[in-house]
């Protein structure tokens, strides 16, 4: 194979592992604690999927559980927790991301 072969050969792998399919995620409630007035929302992605998460969904979510609490709203911690469900020898191929969400108001229960 020539140089040149074998360069044009690396770009369309180069090229084709830059590629990711972007994919549409739902929060789910997955933990939380009434007693300090927090929601744990989570998702699931795979290494080559690009996650898009509908943060207004989210919070909504965040909502309806703190309002089954007896608190009036939540809002958003900021910031998320990513943690490797899933990796071989060329890395993480499965991740389970975690938005902490403190329900505001005081809780009527």
């Amino acid at each position: 194979m020539s140089f040149r072969t074998a360069s044009c050969v690396l770009i369309v792998i180069l090229a084709g592992g830059a590629i990711s399919c972007a994919k549409n995620k739902e929060l789910v409630a997955t933990g939380g604690s009434r007693a300090d007035g927090t929601v744990d929302l989570s998702y699931e992605y795979a290494a080559l999927e690009k996650p898009v998460v509908n943060e207004a969904q989210g919070l909504i979510t965040a909502q309806q559980k703190c309002a089954a609490w007896g608190y009036s709203g939540a809002e958003a911690f900021g910031g998320r927790k990513e943690e490797c469900q899933y990796a071989n020898e060329y890395g993480c191929m499965k991740y389970f991301v975690t938005v902490k969400y403190q329900c505001t108001g005081a809780s009527k229960l």
